[in-house]
């Protein structure tokens, strides 16, 4: 305890007697046993003092935080760290893997911070083709390049006096990063086709799911742009660490899925629990959500049921043997179809396929595709994003 004076304490002892236990608990254990016992009691006492330490970091302790779910130890930690960073405009880095709620979490930080009433602002860096990311972060004036009939501001402009959040900083060409190294020195940029420098306020959050220092060893991102964005940094858990949330986090869900499909879902079936618990979430919270989608859509009463072979009797099938050759039909509903939407859902099945196959290797999956990176990552990101 002089060391730690979180530490919980549970005294057993095979010598039970009142004073001892009288004792124990005056100088701060927090509960008393004696031999022999049950291993139940054992856990029960255990559960007991986990859920008093979760109600202690509890979302009422937080009540700034409305988009951040949980009350586990592991996004405990993430909140309290938000709300030491936030006031401080520093430079923000947020790890972790896809779906795990990067930009919710930068949400936060913007919530928190003075800057809470100007803009947020997100950009995905993977999401825009690396001719056009320079101007539509920095802007342009007219007749700048081919198109460019009039000034357009920059996203780094329109986010003045908020925060700019940068998503996917990983996948900034090296052409970029020194530009917004220098705005990051001087907090000054020039749009492009300009000579004149243009100052302004704004505050980086950036976010990647890759290894930055294994990027800047193979040459791909600048080393002293890395220690600029991650002057502190924060690493979102999966839901593998924090699946205690998982209940809390279906429950958030459901009141935005609700008030979307015009539902009125208030329980959640152990089966539908049991399920999601057992499942390896490799997507982790978007994933979450996809699946949570299609069970609301499924219901018809107050519970959120499990639809797992529903969901595997309903879907269409698609059998490439030989990709040199045509397909057959099946069979076609007598009142039509709309030929855009199934073949965005064709695209979009083979897409996730060949992505899960290649280990979630965007390059790998281009390849297997007979795509360029560009294209893919158009196409991943025009559905999965």
């Amino acid at each position: 305890r002089n060391k730690n004076p979180d530490t919980q304490i549970i005294m057993i002892t095979a010598y039970a007697s009142p004073d001892t236990a009288v004792e124990a608990i005056k100088r701060g254990a927090i509960d008393y046993i004696s031999k022999p016992f049950e291993i139940r009691d054992i856990k029960k006492i255990i559960n007991t003092v986990k859920n008093k330490l979760i109600a202690q970091a509890n979302p009422e302790d937080f009540p700034e935080f409305e988009l951040l779910v949980g009350n586990s130890k592991a996004i405990s930690l993430i909140k309290e760290s938000i709300r030491k960073i936030a006031p401080y405009d520093v430079n923000v880095l947020i790890t972790g893997e896809t779906g795990t709620g990067k930009e919710v979490a930068a949400r936060e930080i913007h919530n928190l911070s003075k800057r809470k009433d100007k803009p947020f602002i997100a950009v995905n860096c993977a999401a825009i083709p690396h001719e056009l990311l320079e101007s539509e972060l920095f802007g342009y004036i007219k007749g700048a390049f081919t198109g460019a009939e009039k000034n357009k501001k920059g996203l780094i402009e329109e986010a003045e006096g908020g925060t700019l959040f940068l998503d996917e900083i990983g996948e900034l060409p090296l052409t970029l990063q020194s530009k917004l190294l220098r705005f990051l020195e001087t907090k000054k940029f020039r749009p492009v086709g300009s000579t004149k420098e243009i100052s302004t306020d704004v505050r980086i959050i950036s976010a990647t799911n890759r290894n930055l220092k294994k990027e800047i060893e193979e040459g791909r991102f600048r080393e002293d742009l890395y220690y600029r964005l991650s002057t502190i940094t924060l690493r979102m858990p999966s839901l593998k660490e924090r699946k205690e949330d998982i209940p809390l986090i279906i429950s958030h869900i459901l009141k935005e899925l609700n008030q979307k499909y015009n539902k009125n879902i208030t329980r959640i079936s152990p089966q539908f629990l049991e399920y999601v618990n057992n499942l390896e979430l490799k997507g982790n919270i978007r994933e979450l959500k996809n699946i949570i989608e299609k069970s609301v859509i499924l219901s018809e009463n107050d519970t959120l049921n499990l639809f797992e072979f529903e969901f595997e009797s309903n879907l269409n099938s698609i059998f490439i043997d030989d990709p040199n050759k045509g397909f057959v039909l099946k069979s076609f509903p007598a009142e039509g179809v709309n030929l855009k939407k199934i073949m965005e859902e064709i695209e979009k099945t083979i897409i996730w396929y060949v992505y899960e196959k290649t280990g979630r290797n965007k390059t790998s999956s281009a390849s297997n595709l007979g795509l360029t990176f560009r294209e893919f990552r158009y196409r991943f990101d025009k559905y999965f994003h």
